[in-house]
């Protein structure tokens, strides 16, 4: 039998049955999936409000997975009323600006855009108060016995838990308990740019970008872009270069920043050019580190990973939001389905998690070489064209 979901370890320490470390969208999916059960989580968070940081940009929810979760989260009419019209328009580019394919929103598309910041509200606005302890830096977890945790904060309390779910992301603090793979870098690095109110200040850029999702791709390098739901316009720079090349430029002076970014594309279009140096505000680098496909582990009494502290990819098959949220859907529908036995529940939910994460990572892993390759973007334009070819 596994752990009772109500059991406790001590009575001059807090427990909670359920503890998940980790309020972004897989924690987050997790805890309504269980109150729509009528089960009681408590999430911990190290912002120290829901407003501590900005939460990223535009996201395609696909209906396999992200939608799915929040069918079974009881969401997916008001996720439905957020997303951005337009969203899941598309154009690939070339190095030379020249639009080698574009694709059309025509609202049929089975991947919905929507603003992470407006999805993790309603995740969040879905919760009972209190559900969320902001402020609660996680800094140790060990195991005391039966399959029960204690976890130790940044302030120096603790808790114990029946059920510990990290939810915590690529440098996970409860991984350890299961695993001892660590992220490495993938030999992408990114710098994010934002053009504000981008139709009025930077039109040439709007119409650069279109209504969706920009690739401009070439010689292991690129832009990828999208337009926001505000209006503005977030783009990655990405290419391929060693780990060290971020570390030594000094992204606090946004002037020399520009200089050092704008030197990788030198012999790229004006327009393109133009959307590092029309750029609003400052610039913020971002390696990009995955765990090794494949990456699973044995089980072990009372803990478990979803998200990217499960299987963190790079984001070349646009997933990670989408996994992280069916996983928090799968393990609380299990747990739900288990009816108290923990044990049950996380076997049940690893078992479909292992397989789902490896293929996805695999295709993350080719979706990388396709876009920073030497010959891009062909190989980007051929793989498109296979799944015209698989729809027809």
């Amino acid at each position: 039998m596994g752990t009772p979901i109500g059991s406790t370890a001590s009575s001059h320490t807090p427990h909670h049955p359920i503890a998940v470390i980790g309020a972004g969208l897989g924690g987050l999916t997790l805890a309504r999936v269980l109150h729509v059960h009528g089960i009681e989580a408590a999430v911990f968070d190290l912002d120290a409000s829901p407003d501590a940081r900005t939460q990223g940009g535009m996201l395609d929810i696909h209906e396999e997975s992200g939608q799915e979760a929040l069918r079974a989260a009881q969401l997916h009419h008001e996720f439905l009323a957020k997303v951005h019209p337009g969203g899941q328009a598309m154009r690939i580019l070339d190095k030379h600006a020249r639009v080698l394919r574009e694709e059309v929103d025509d609202g049929t598309g089975g991947r919905p855009e929507i603003d992470r910041g407006d999805l993790r509200a309603l995740l969040l606005g879905s919760l009972p108060p209190g559900t969320v302890r902001w402020d609660s830096k996680v800094t140790a977890a060990r195991p005391v016995g039966g399959g029960v945790h204690e976890v130790t904060l940044a302030d120096g309390s603790a808790f114990t838990t029946g059920l510990l779910v990290g939810a915590d992301g690529a440098w996970s603090r409860v991984r350890p308990l299961l695993s001892g793979a660590t992220p490495t870098y993938t030999g992408i690095s990114f710098v994010e740019l934002d053009l504000l109110d981008a139709e009025t200040r930077h039109p040439g850029a709007a119409r650069l970008v279109g209504g969706g999702m920009l690739f401009a791709v070439g010689d292991d390098k690129g832009f990828l872009g999208h337009r926001e739901s505000d209006g503005s316009l977030h783009i990655y720079t990405a290419l391929r270069t060693a780990e060290e090349w971020l570390s030594g430029i000094d992204f606090t002076d946004t002037a020399a920043a520009r200089t050092a970014v704008l030197a990788q594309f030198a012999d790229w279009s004006p327009e393109l050019r133009e959307l590092i140096t029309d750029a609003d505000g400052p610039m913020t680098p971002r390696t990009i580190h995955a765990l090794p496909i494949g990456h699973r582990w044995e089980r072990v009494p009372g803990v478990t990973l979803l998200g990217d502290a499960a299987h963190l990819m790079s984001p070349f098959a646009g997933e990670g939001a989408n996994l992280a949220m069916i996983d928090g859907a799968d393990l609380g529908r299990s747990l739900a389905r288990h009816a108290g036995n923990i044990e049950a529940a996380l076997a049940a939910y690893e078992e479909k998690l292992f397989p789902r994460a490896e293929a996805t990572a695999r295709e993350s892993a080719d979706g990388l070489d396709t876009i920073f390759n030497a010959d891009a973007p062909r190989p980007l334009l051929d793989m498109f064209a296979a799944f015209d070819a698989q729809t027809a």
